[in-house]
Order: C-alpha cells, then sequence, then structure tokens
C-alpha cells in the first residue's frame, strides 16, 4: 500500500469525509475503488460495497416536489 497526496478541493474533502463517516465508508477505499473503475475494461463492485450503496439509497431523503422553488436556485 502507498501513500500519495492529492490537491483536492477543500468544501468537496470536508463534505465527502463527513459523508463517509456518517456511512461507515472508507474514504481511500473510496477513491481507490474510483480509480480502478476507470482504469479497468468491466469493474466489479465489491459486495460489501453495493451493500453499503444499496443502505444509502434507501436512507432517509427530504421529499422535494421542485428543488428551485423549496431552495431558491
Amino acid at each position: 500500500m502507498a501513500i500519495k497526496t492529492f490537491n483536492i478541493d477543500e468544501f468537496i474533502y470536508e463534505k465527502f469525509s463527513r459523508f463517509c463517516k456518517e456511512n461507515g465508508i472508507s474514504m481511500s477505499k473510496q477513491v481507490e475503488i474510483f480509480m480502478r473503475t476507470q482504469i479497468e475494461d468491466e469493474p466489479l463492485a465489491r459486495e460489501d460495497y453495493v451493500r453499503r450503496l444499496e443502505k444509502i439509497r434507501k436512507g432517509k431523503f427530504i421529499g422535494v416536489k421542485s428543488f428551485s422553488e423549496k431552495y431558491g436556485l
């Protein structure tokens, strides 16, 4: 295993870090999986990764009919 340094926008890093912590996901593993999918012809998702994604997808979300009306965008 190697330790690497990347230049990442601070806001994005903090937000993704919180997301990973809240969902029990390893940030470094997410980066590794992303890089692997970029170089493999047919990327394979690990079973536990898919299970965690399903858990996130079934999470508590706020229903919004019109995002622009609710948030003024």
